[in-house]
């Protein structure tokens, strides 16, 4: 017996140091704060890398005066103006645009086809075009200013086009010679960019109400009716001639899908700025993701924010484009009333470019700017840290699209981006108000009195429509204040 017991020591000290060695061995060679896979830095993710911001200098007036009064007192002697030995001319009207200084201080620098430089200090320009520019944006990796190259919907791309940028260089070497031979280094991105935006999207009035919305006077049928088409419709997922066919079948009434249609537009102008303006108690833990729909059989997009605690949808935009900006303005919505983040915070989104690049321009606002950064969960296996840790939060906001698309396949797409519009936003509204869920215990996921007062779902809904005035009319008093 004690011999056995001898022998299991031996074993348990025998693997010890096997487990001493290997610690060794991962803390030498493994860094444990390696967060990404090894995949991920490959030459074919490097396009949906947002570049940091460039370095941004200012244009600085001059004075041609002061220049040459220093420039004789640190060489001791007369600064001449420039001597013309080959009969050029320079016209007395034309003066630099840096320092001021006159004609007889330029050079005309290309034979008389409107570039000069001047002596005074040295910058080069060309006459009938804005020489001096407010801002020069240079590569922050080797300083050579950015030229513009391509002009997308809502932003300039700048590009560092020097070859001996340590930036580009860097990309370069982790492209296989194969690709290089082939003359194939297009399908890279291998130089420095940046997207300079030409429409302020901080600006953009979220609260805008529509000029098509009806208005909530009955002549034929009243409120009751019109919750009823909502309980239809939206609740119970039918379609607007099912909606309208259930009416009849059930009570006898006899309502057209237009006239539907007419409900749903103008509930959803009406519940939508109580929906986005309401509470929410936000946690430190935001999802995002982006779906397709079809409208008139071409694809369209919406873009999900949601708390992961919650689970409340907090930002949601519909858009006929994949770029950027329905991506910032869903976030200003996610964000809104936030002043200050935590450092605990974390934004949960997938490898797609866009979430970056917003996120950088919330950085940039000049109201207000919010710092933080996108943890991207890239592909469908835990290849990496990043996806073992956060896959179960994208999940969720896929179960949410799985969820939309049960009440979206009904009407087989939308006929406009209008009706996409307010489809959505009774959707959520149902989502957020009404609909009871499993993982709340079958309650709601922001309960209020009002509404869980009411007897029914049509009650309900009418509710959520008189809460939607209260708010309009909130927001006009507050717009009128702000005005006065």
């Amino acid at each position: 017996m004690p011999s056995i017991i001898t022998y299991l020591l031996n074993i348990i000290q025998y693997q010890n140091q096997q487990i001493y060695w290997l610690i060794l061995f991962i803390s030498k060679y493994i860094p444990l704060g390696q967060w990404a896979h090894d995949d991920i830095h490959s030459p074919k993710y490097q396009k949906f890398k947002t570049d940091i911001l460039p370095t941004i200098v200012p244009f600085i007036k001059q004075d041609w005066q002061f220049l040459i009064a220093y420039y004789e007192w640190k060489d001791d002697k007369k600064f001449k103006p420039v001597q013309r030995r080959n009969g050029k001319t320079v016209s007395v009207d034309v003066t630099c645009p840096v320092c001021g200084a006159p004609h007889h201080y330029l050079y005309d620098n290309n034979g008389g086809n409107g570039q000069y430089q001047c002596k005074v200090c040295g910058k080069t320009f060309l006459t009938g075009e804005r020489a001096a520019k407010k801002l020069k944006l240079k590569c922050p990796y080797c300083g050579h200013s950015l030229s513009p190259v391509k002009n997308r919907k809502f932003f300039t791309i700048h590009k560092c086009i020097n070859q001996k940028c340590s930036y580009y260089l860097h990309n370069l070497n982790s492209v296989d010679k194969e690709t290089i031979s082939n003359n194939e280094k297009f399908k890279h991105k291998l130089h420095y960019l940046y997207r300079e935006f030409n429409m302020d999207f901080f600006k953009v009035d979220m609260n805008a109400i529509d000029k098509y919305a009806s208005t909530l006077r009955f002549r034929k049928n009243n409120a009751h009716i019109m919750s009823l088409c909502l309980t239809f419709h939206v609740n119970l997922g039918l379609s607007l001639r099912k909606t309208s066919q259930a009416l009849y079948n059930l009570y006898g009434i006899k309502v057209s899908h237009t006239m539907i249609a007419n409900y749903c537009k103008t509930a959803a102008v009406t519940i939508k700025p109580f929906v986005d303006n309401f509470d929410y108690k936000k946690s430190d833990t935001f999802i995002a993701d982006e779906t397709y729909i079809k409208v008139k059989g071409i694809k369209g997009y919406i873009w999900f924010i949601m708390d992961a605690v919650s689970r409340s949808v907090i930002g949601y935009q519909v858009s006929d484009n994949r770029s950027v900006g329905p991506c910032i303005l869903a976030m200003r919505m996610a964000f809104k009333n936030i002043l200050s983040i935590s450092k605990n915070f974390k934004f949960i989104a997938d490898g797609y470019s866009a979430y970056p690049l917003a996120a950088q321009q919330f950085a940039l606002k000049d109201e207000n700017p919010l710092s933080f950064d996108i943890t991207q969960v890239i592909g469908l296996t835990n290849d990496d840290a990043v996806s073992t840790k956060f896959r179960p939060f994208k999940q969720m906001v896929e179960r949410l699209n799985r969820t939309f698309k049960a009440t979206y396949r009904c009407s087989c797409g939308y006929d406009n981006f209008e009706g996409a519009n307010y489809a959505v936003s009774l959707w959520v509204a149902y989502y957020n108000f009404l609909r009871p869920h499993s993982s709340k215990n079958f309650n709601v996921l922001n309960s209020v009195d009002m509404i869980q007062n009411a007897e029914n779902m049509p009650g309900k809904w009418q509710i959520l429509l008189h809460l939607g005035q209260q708010t309009i009319l909130k927001l006009q008093e507050d717009a009128y204040s702000n005005c006065s």
